[in-house]
């Protein structure tokens, strides 16, 4: 197609946008009404019988035409489906936007802030379209546009994976990225919501690590990796690292959900950086209305997240199977830190190694810190922070934030971040805080705390020499 051409009578081409597997993007002006388009000219994967061409080319177009009556902020526009020359195009909103993986490419991880809030509006986009019985099949960065105006947008929806057919995979015409597809997609499995959602886990992780989660240099080594590869956590930390690893949970039925994952993430945020100040790719669009005021409640329901997290999180780890494919054999413990708990203080920095005993009565103190290259008794791996410590909340139910502290402290180490020949015979100690440590959090700092935090230790009491956190984690 050319400049200057006009397609299905009504849409002239100017100029192009871009190119993939699927076709070309281009810029358009409607003649009729005088808005600029984006006009995405369809090419079908080689290789096709004619039979398996009319049928993909049937349920591409049958999915556009759905895609096109959802109706959110989220989900780019569908304005037209037209076929000229004997070529599908799809007529779709120009977005003024730039997508997740060229943000990504030239100014490097968004920070977590950001990045929670990609995932707050992609979820909204993809409870949408779930409820409307459309799967997008194609989750990944360069499907994610970042508007300048804050706005986040899925493109492609029903249109860059519609085969379901498992065919198409065996014979090399694999459709989509599979770094970012779930395993049981790759498996044969049909598409469902829970595979959308595995996939903006990849895309999260890829987000705020600036590298998908199972990248490899070829696609059979990245087909191997999703399926059986267990990726480092990534470098952020509380809710937004919680939903990353709830979304990557292999079996599509513990995984989170959508409402799950939300949940998690509710709270004000502040956008920052990476959605703002873009080159322009296109022309303007609709403007999109602003954050929604913060309401009495709020706080509740960021703990509400956190038991959401343990529907995923703790069916992953304790239903018998690690979330991303660990050893059940690893002892674990449970304390409580802070006025009436097992330990009355506990007053570390993450990370670190210790002398101490932790045991009911115990008062630990830096005093004991110890060079984590000698021997020591504990080494402290993680401090989790789920909790805003600026906001009044209500304590979690205490069984509920322990089964927290335990999934995700065995999360972590389960993961690659923790080696070693003894990894086998570690013991971990989940330290969790009292009702009222937490709640002293908004008053005084230096006495309260909303941390959970990860020790291990050698389970026959003996003591650790070196660290057991591998490098670059």
């Amino acid at each position: 197609m050319t400049t200057g051409r006009v397609v299905g009578g009504r849409y002239i081409v100017l100029d192009e946008l871009g190119r993939g597997g699927m076709g070309v993007v281009w810029r358009a002006e409607d003649r009729v009404i005088g808005r600029q388009v984006a006009v995405k000219e369809l090419r079908l994967p080689e290789g096709l019988s004619a039979e398996e061409h009319s049928r993909f080319r049937d349920r591409l177009l049958r999915e556009a035409r759905t895609a096109g009556r959802l109706n959110h902020p989220g989900i780019v526009t569908v304005h037209d489906v037209v076929a000229d020359g004997g070529v599908d195009h799809i007529v779709m909103e120009l977005l003024e936007a730039d997508t997740l993986s060229d943000v990504v490419s030239r100014r490097g991880p968004l920070d977590e802030r950001s990045a929670t809030e990609v995932a707050r509006q992609v979820l909204a986009a993809l409870r949408r379209a779930h409820a409307g019985g459309v799967v997008h099949r194609d989750v990944k960065p360069s499907n994610v546009m970042l508007g300048h105006d804050g706005r986040v947008t899925l493109t492609d929806f029903g249109i860059a994976h519609a085969a379901d057919d498992p065919r198409l995979t065996t014979t090399g015409l694999l459709v989509g990225s599979p770094g970012y597809m779930a395993p049981e997609r790759l498996e044969g499995a049909p598409a469902a919501p829970p595979a959308d959602l595995w996939a903006l886990g990849a895309t999260l992780y890829y987000a705020v690590e600036g590298t998908g989660p199972f990248n490899r240099e070829t696609t059979p080594q990245t087909i191997y990796a999703v399926i059986h590869e267990d990726p480092p956590p990534p470098r952020c930390t509380g809710p937004l690292a919680a939903v990353i690893a709830g979304l990557l949970i292999r079996d599509p039925a513990a995984r989170l959900t959508a409402q799950q994952a939300e949940a998690m993430l509710v709270g004000p945020l502040t956008v920052t950086g990476a959605l703002a100040n873009h080159s322009t790719v296109a022309t303007t669009m609709p403007g999109a209305p602003g954050p929604a005021p913060r309401r009495r409640g709020t706080a509740a329901l960021v703990v509400t997240g956190v038991v959401a997290l343990l529907v995923g999180l703790a069916l992953g780890v304790w239903g018998g199977a690690s979330l991303l494919g660990g050893d059940d054999s690893t002892s674990v413990r449970t304390l409580t830190y802070g006025e009436g708990g097992d330990l009355a203080q506990f007053a570390f920095a993450y990370p670190t190694c210790l002398n101490a005993q932790l045991a009911p009565g115990r008062v630990v103190t830096s005093d004991a810190s110890a060079n984590c290259t000698g021997p020591h008794d504990f080494e402290l791996y993680e401090a989790l922070t789920p909790f805003d410590t600026t906001v009044a909340i209500p304590y979690p139910p205490a069984e509920d934030l322990a089964r927290y502290g335990a999934a995700a402290c065995m999360l972590i180490f389960e993961s690659g971040r923790i080696s070693g020949p003894d990894k086998g015979e570690l013991t971990v100690t989940v330290l969790v805080p009292t009702e009222q440590a937490f709640d002293a959090s908004t008053v005084n700092r230096s006495e309260g705390a909303r941390s959970l935090l990860c020790l291990l230790s050698r389970g026959d009491g003996g003591q650790l020499t070196g660290t057991r956190i591998t490098d670059g984690s």
